[in-house]
C-alpha cells in the first residue's frame, strides 16, 4: 500500500431505545471544503455521581516538532484516593495537513499515544477521552509533562494542530470507591536504542508481589514500518520491502523472553493512500492507541532482590539494522505491605519458537504475492512468598496470524486478507482471567490511470477492519466478569491522484460500529457517513 461522561449505570438502560435523527439536508454530491467533524462509535468512560476536578496538562499549538512541557500538580480541592482520572483531549486544526502521531509521558511514564485527523480547509475538532485510573499512583505527587506532536507549518501544509488536555479527578463517594491499582507505576531507566529494541533497567521494591508490563507501541509514521502487514522480501520488488509481514513484541528480562504480545495493525488518517476513507470517523484505536500489556508476575521473585535488572522490548521480524518502531513501555508494581522483602522464583518456563511460512511470487514491476502463516506460544509459571502465603502465577499467551497479499504489476490493485489472534490466560490461585484478542484486515485499493486526465489516476479503496476482544474472570466454576467487545469498520472512497485539491471529485462512504454485550450490560452505537457527512447515529441493544 503506498504511504500515505455518563455515570455508573448499566450501558443497557443507559442507551436502550436513543435514536438520533439522520441529517436534515441530504449529503453533497463528493466532499467540499469541509466535513463533520470526526466522532468514533466508543462509549464515553463511564464515571460516578460524585465531585471532580480538573487540572489542565496541555495548551499548545503544535507546529513543529519541538516537544511541549509542563509541571502536573495535585488537585488541592480533590485530594486523592480517587475513585476515577480520566484523560481528556480536544483538538482542532484548518486547513491542509497530514495526519500525525502523539504521545504524552507523566513522569516519564506513557500515559497516552493518538494519530490525529487529516482537516478540511474550514477546519474541524474533535476530542478524545482515556480512562488513566492505573496512573493514579503516579499522579499523587508533582510530575514533569512532556506531549510530543511533530509536525510541519509552512507554505503547503497550513494546519496548525491546537490541543488542549485535561485530567479529571473524580473524588470517592456512595458507589465509588477509591481506585484498586498497583502501589507504583515506573518508567524503565537508562532507555537506549539498538535498532527497533528499546532497552532499559529497572530496580523494583524487595517486597514486589505482582508485576505487570505494558509498552505503548507503533510502527512509525512515514516509513514502511507503518505499513508493516503489507510487507514483502526485496526480490519481489514491492514498495516495501520489509521482509515478511510478520511482528510479535516480546518483553525480556535479563536476556530470558518474559512475555509475547501481537502489535495491532493500526491504520492512521492518512492510511492506505486514501484520506477520504477515514473522514469524518477514524478506523479504530486510531485517536487512542492502546498499550501492549504483560502478565510478568512468574518473575517478581527474581527482580525483587533490590538490584537492577535489564528490560528490552524487542520487534521480531523487522529487517536487521532497521528502526522504525515507536515503544515507551512502563512497569505497573504490586508490593507486600506487610513484608519488607518476598521471596520467589521461577517454577516452569516453556517459550515456543516462532514457527512461520513465507509463500512468496513475483518480481520487480510483475504481479506478486505474500501468503503468510505464523504462530508463537509461551507458558510461564512461578511463585511469591508474601505475608499472605504462597501466591502461584501461571501465564499462557499463544499468538497467530495469517495473512494473504496480492497486488497486480505495478502495484495498480493492491489486496490484503488478514487476521491475527492474542489469546491470554493467566491463573493465580482459583483465579483465572483470559483475554482473547481477535483483529481483521480485508479489503483492496487501486491506482489507475484517469480515462480523461492526462497525469491523473483514480484512487479507489474498499476496506473492513474489525477489532474484537472477549474478556472472562472466573473464581472456580463461578463467572464473576464476561464481556465481548467489537469495533468495525465498512468503508469504500475514491478520488483522483496528482490533480489540483479542488479536482480531486473525492467521493466516500462509511460506517462504524461499537459494540458491547456481557455481565456489565450492552452498548451499541453506529455512525454512518457519504462524502464526510453523518447521515446516521443510532443506538441499538
Amino acid at each position: 500500500m503506498r504511504a500515505r461522561s455518563v455515570a455508573l449505570v448499566s450501558l443497557s438502560v443507559l442507551f436502550l431505545g436513543i435514536l438520533a435523527p439522520a441529517t436534515a439536508a441530504p449529503p453533497p454530491p463528493e466532499f467540499g471544503s469541509d466535513y463533520s467533524d470526526p466522532r468514533t462509535p466508543a462509549p464515553p468512560v463511564a464515571v460516578p455521581h460524585t465531585r471532580h476536578c480538573s487540572v489542565e496538562i496541555v495548551r499548545n499549538g503544535f507546529k513543529n516538532f519541538d516537544p511541549y512541557t509542563s509541571t502536573y500538580t495535585p488537585p488541592a480541592a480533590c485530594r486523592g484516593p480517587w475513585s476515577k482520572v480520566v484523560l481528556r483531549m480536544q483538538g482542532s486544526v484548518k486547513g491542509v495537513q497530514y495526519d500525525r502521531l502523539g504521545h504524552i509521558t507523566i513522569g516519564g511514564v506513557g500515559v497516552f499515544r493518538t494519530s490525529t485527523p487529516e482537516p478540511s480547509t474550514d477546519g474541524i475538532s474533535w476530542q478524545v477521552e482515556k480512562d488513566v485510573t492505573s496512573y493514579s499512583p503516579l499522579l499523587r505527587t508533582p510530575q514533569p509533562v512532556v506531549m510530543e506532536l511533530g509536525n510541519v507549518v509552512d507554505q503547503t501544509y497550513t494546519g496548525v494542530l491546537d490541543i488542549v488536555v485535561t485530567l479529571d479527578f473524580y473524588t470517592t463517594g456512595h458507589g465509588a470507591p477509591a481506585a484498586r491499582t498497583a502501589n507504583t507505576v515506573l518508567p524503565l531507566q537508562d532507555q537506549r536504542r539498538e535498532d527497533s529494541d528499546l532497552v532499559g533497567t529497572a530496580t523494583l521494591p524487595r517486597n514486589t508481589s505482582r508485576l505487570l508490563g505494558e509498552v505503548y507501541v507503533t510502527g512509525s509514521g512515514g516509513g514502511c514500518e507503518e505499513f508493516w502487514d503489507t510487507s514483502a522480501p526485496v526480490e519481489t520488488g514491492y514498495s516495501c520491502p520489509d521482509g515478511s509481514p510478520y511482528r510479535e513484541v516480546e518483553v525480556q528480562i535479563d536476556g530470558k523472553t518474559a512475555g509475547i504480545a501481537l502489535p495491532y495493525p493500526y491504520i492512521y488518517t492518512g492510511g492506505w493512500s486514501n484520506p477520504y476513507s477515514w473522514r469524518p470517523s477514524p478506523a479504530p484505536r486510531a485517536f487512542d492507541i492502546k498499550p501492549l500489556t504483560y502478565d510478568l508476575t512468574p518473575f517478581a521473585g527474581l527482580v525483587s532482590d533490590g538490584k537492577p535488572h535489564e528490560f528490552r522490548v524487542h520487534v521480531i521480524g523487522v529487517p536487521a539494522g532497521q528502526s522504525g518502531w515507536f515503544t515507551v513501555p512502563n512497569l505497573h508494581v504490586w508490593t507486600d505491605a506487610h513484608s519488607k522483602q518476598i521471596s520467589g522464583k521461577l517454577t516452569s518456563y516453556a517459550v515456543s519458537p516462532l514457527t512461520k511460512t513465507d509463500n512468496v511470487t513475483g518480481s520487480p514491476n510483475a504481479a506478486g504475492s505474500v501468503d503468510t502463516s505464523a504462530s508463537r506460544s509461551l507458558k510461564i509459571s512461578g511463585y511469591v512468598d508474601t505475608s499472605a502465603g504462597r501466591v502461584r502465577t501461571t501465564v499462557e499467551r499463544s499468538l497467530t496470524n495469517d495473512s494473504k497479499h496480492v497486488w497486480e504489476a505495478g502495484e495498480s490493485r493492491d489486496t490484503l486478507d488478514a487476521s491475527w489472534r492474542d489469546l491470554s490466560t493467566v491463573t493465580t490461585g482459583a483465579r483465572v482471567e483470559r483475554t482473547d484478542l481477535t483483529y481483521g484486515k480485508n479489503g483492496y485499493i487501486s491506482f489507475l490511470p484517469n480515462a480523461t486526465i492526462p497525469g491523473g489516476y483514480d484512487v479507489i479503496t474498499d476496506l473492513d477492519v474489525a477489532d474484537r476482544s472477549h474478556t472472562t474472570s472466573r473464581v472456580g466454576p463461578v463467572t464473576v466478569a464476561d464481556r465481548r467487545t467489537e469495533e468495525t469498520y465498512d468503508g469504500r472512497a475514491a478520488w483522483i491522484y496528482n490533480v489540483p485539491r479542488d479536482q480531486r471529485h473525492a467521493t466516500g462512504t462509511q460506517t462504524v460500529r461499537y459494540r458491547i454485550t456481557g455481565t456489565d450490560g450492552c452498548y451499541d452505537h453506529t455512525l454512518s457517513a457519504v462524502n464526510g457527512i453523518y447521515t446516521k447515529d443510532f443506538y441499538r441493544c
